[in-house]
């Protein structure tokens, strides 16, 4: 991967790749700037034991390539970029992060941060203490982000609910929710207030318990997750997870989640259109932390909760409805759309 990545780069519009290390934290970590057309670019911090650097560097590429997805189907003033943190045996992760400050700081504002798996409100603090340009987890941030996503999702959901049937009807649908952290919990909670019947799934046994005692819904072992029979599996774990042998074993009629990067590959969006699954693109559906956060930034005001998800599943809706009248995968026509507005921005900018 490293010897192709000016290939790569050029190949995916990617503007920067920055490669981080610092001795005395043992941080090593990749910042891959994708977009700034349009305004800042915008992308969370995800610390996770990778294999090695190659893996890393391809995450930071896919994740920031889709948050500028995200900018441009949420019509906002920003572009994407992601940071990856090799988490290894050693790393001083408070130190790790004030270093991780420090460099935001030095590109003043060319990129913003904030949370994403592995980084939290002990790592943003650590953050926001070197830098003005990461998300503040406290009341002089923009709040209310897990909470953002969660609605965006589930507005996504209900409208593609509403684009097969007509009307969401949630007390006579089951969802399969996999991964219970924050957003999972939380969707799966708005899902059984709505009547849903909702079964659930982690790896971490222990918290899939807690949650599904707190809000009463069934558990499944996650090597069934895929096989269960519903109207909706809705992936909200790490990515990667829909490819030719989990497609094949999906008996849903929808896939609509929280997740980022959820095909392994593009192509697998047309093989869910292929079997007849509608799939609501996930870096529509999960743009809420970052609608709140980036007009937090960039306008100095905090988004309705409501407002956002009405207008991620305004977005969701238009796109389905697209997809079926031009007999088009609805990840196609997201990365379409998404692709045209880019191409706008950097024509306009000469």
């Amino acid at each position: 991967m490293a010897t192709h990545i000016l290939d790569a780069m050029a190949r995916e519009g990617f503007e920067e790749i920055l490669a981080l290390h610092d001795a005395r934290s043992g941080l090593r970590a990749f910042l891959a700037i994708h977009d700034s057309s349009a305004g800042p670019a915008f992308g969370g911090i995800r610390r996770w034991a990778y294999e090695d650097e190659d893996h890393a560097l391809r995450d930071a590429l896919r994740l920031a390539r889709a948050m500028t997805y995200k900018c441009a189907l949420a019509d906002l003033s920003a572009g994407g970029a992601k940071m990856v943190v090799l988490d290894r045996p050693g790393l001083d992760a408070s130190a790790a992060y004030r270093a991780i400050g420090d460099l935001a700081e030095r590109l003043r504002g060319r990129w913003y941060t904030g949370p994403d798996v592995g980084t939290g409100e002990p790592e943003l603090r650590s953050v926001a203490a070197r830098t003005r340009y990461a998300t503040d987890p406290g009341p002089e941030g923009p709040g209310l982000l897990v909470e953002s996503t969660v609605e965006g999702v589930f507005r996504g959901l209900e409208a593609a609910l509403v684009h097969l049937d007509g009307a969401a009807d949630f007390p006579r649908r089951s969802v399969v929710v996999q991964g219970l952290g924050e957003v999972g919990a939380g969707l799966a909670q708005r899902l059984a207030e709505q009547g849903a019947r909702v079964r659930a799934s982690d790896l971490d046994h222990d918290r899939a318990l807690a949650v599904s005692r707190e809000l009463e819904i069934e558990l499944v072992d996650p090597a069934t997750e895929f096989d269960q029979r519903c109207d909706v599996f809705a992936p909200c774990a790490l990515g990667g997870i829909l490819h030719d042998l989990t497609i094949a074993r999906l008996r849903c009629r929808v896939v609509a989640g929280g997740a980022n990067n959820v095909l392994a590959r593009t192509a697998h969006g047309d093989r869910l259109h292929e079997r007849g699954i509608l799939y609501a693109p996930d870096f529509v559906l999960n743009a809420g932390a970052l609608v709140r956060g980036a007009l937090f930034h960039l306008e100095g005001r905090r988004e309705p909760i409501e407002e956002i998800g009405r207008r991620i599943g305004a977005t969701t809706a238009r796109i389905l409805a697209r997809a079926r009248d031009e007999s088009m995968a609805p990840s196609r026509v997201a990365i379409d759309e998404a692709e045209d507005v880019l191409a706008e921005r950097r024509a306009s900018r000469g």
